[in-house]
């Protein structure tokens, strides 16, 4: 392992949440750790990022997932969204666009490099935080040693694409078909002459149930009744989406979907499915045998395929070893700071997981840090 790389900031995530937060250090006068510039700077960060190349998750999403069909995506700070074309695949234009942003403001992220544990130097509650990476290597077989970095401050913006959240359920294990997730899916294609159990309430299972339909037998399946609500998702809807989830993170527990704040909203691809007769909710089986699903009447249906779109969990394995999630597995959040460890923003969490949350989240972040460097005392304790 390298010699330890002191700094003032270390922002782990290179997705909307974490450029935004590397994008307002940088105005404020934060140069990257190791350029020419930051060999002189009174003070530094540095972005790591685990995946190859630019672009967060969206350089992972289905092609199928276009501009027009996106839950919104906000501009980064700065730097607006070239003129798009509302058909093109999100998978590319949001990847260049996010290259093309790291360039111009020259933030030197540093990829690919996986964070595996963020822990205390010592007991000093306004001591140095230690962010220890592992070896690393991308799909060129460039990469980067195993590194520990001392940083004043942790800005955490790791979302959740990496955290796809498989339910347990009696036989998973046997099913001789396809399993896949969210995460996983390509195309409507790989389906086409099956049967499909799509299994989940939100967003992103209607629109892939809508899809799948078009080439393929489908079953609609939630553990729960959907309660529909009439109203478009507009912007005051998305404004109680976040006011929900962000009680639930004051309060420490896990943020939760927005469905389960705002019940389900009508879509255009909920509306398309309606109209073709597909969005039929169905009660979720009772177990998975080999060759297809025990339904909730006893009866069985065969299935080619089970679609789980069954959402993600928060990336926060790596702050494991400071100890600040509590047993029902969330983390308390005072703005954006961590609680329970002052010295760990944030971003990209509970209510700020939407672009434009984001986005706010990354200046409200670097202002609270700017604040404590600047008033030279410890960071408040909670």
């Amino acid at each position: 392992m390298s010699t330890p790389e002191t700094v003032d900031v270390v922002v782990i995530g290179a997705g909307q949440a974490g450029l935004s937060a590397a994008y307002h250090l940088h105005r404020r006068g934060f140069v990257p750790l190791g350029t020419t510039e930051g060999a002189t700077a009174t003070r530094t960060f540095v972005v790591l990022d685990a995946n190859d190349a630019p672009g967060g998750a969206w350089q992972h999403r289905w092609r199928s997932l276009t501009m027009s069909t996106v839950n919104g995506i906000y501009d980064l700070p700065g730097m607006p969204k070239p003129e798009l074309d509302p058909a093109s695949p999100s998978v590319d234009v949001i990847p260049p666009y996010f290259a093309a942003f790291e360039e111009r403001f020259a933030l030197a992220v540093r990829r690919p490099v996986q964070v595996r544990a963020v822990r205390r130097e010592d007991d000093d509650p306004h001591g140095r935080l230690l962010v220890e990476t592992a070896a690393s290597a991308d799909s060129s077989g460039a990469g980067s040693p195993a590194a520990v970095f001392r940083a004043r401050t942790v800005v955490n913006a790791t979302g959740t694409w990496t955290k796809p959240f498989w339910p347990a359920y009696p036989g998973r294990e046997r099913f001789a078909g396809r399993q896949l997730h969210v995460a996983d899916y390509v195309s409507a294609d790989e389906f086409r002459g099956q049967r499909v159990v799509v299994v989940g309430a939100g967003i992103s299972a209607i629109q892939l149930l809508e899809e799948i339909s078009r080439v393929a037998e489908t079953v609609w399946m939630t553990r729960r009744e959907p309660e529909w609500v009439e109203d478009d998702f507009d912007t005051a809807a998305r404004v109680e989406a976040i006011k929900g989830v962000e009680e639930r993170v004051r309060q420490g527990l896990p943020p939760g979907s927005v469905i389960s704040v705002t019940g389900m909203h009508w879509t255009p691809w909920a509306r398309a499915a309606e109209a073709r007769g597909v969005l039929v909710r169905q009660p979720m089986f009772r177990r998975i045998e080999e060759h297809g699903v025990v339904l909730a009447d006893g009866s069985f249906l065969p299935v080619d395929a089970i679609l789980w779109a069954t959402g993600f969990r928060a990336a926060l394995d790596h702050l494991a070893p400071l100890g600040i999630r509590l047993p029902g597995g969330g983390i308390r959040i005072d703005g954006t700071r961590a609680a329970d460890e002052p010295r760990v923003h944030l971003i990209g969490y509970g209510p700020s997981a939407s672009t434009v949350g984001a986005n706010r989240a990354g200046r409200a972040a670097v202002l609270a840090i700017l604040a404590d460097l600047d008033a030279a005392v410890p960071v408040p304790q909670h």
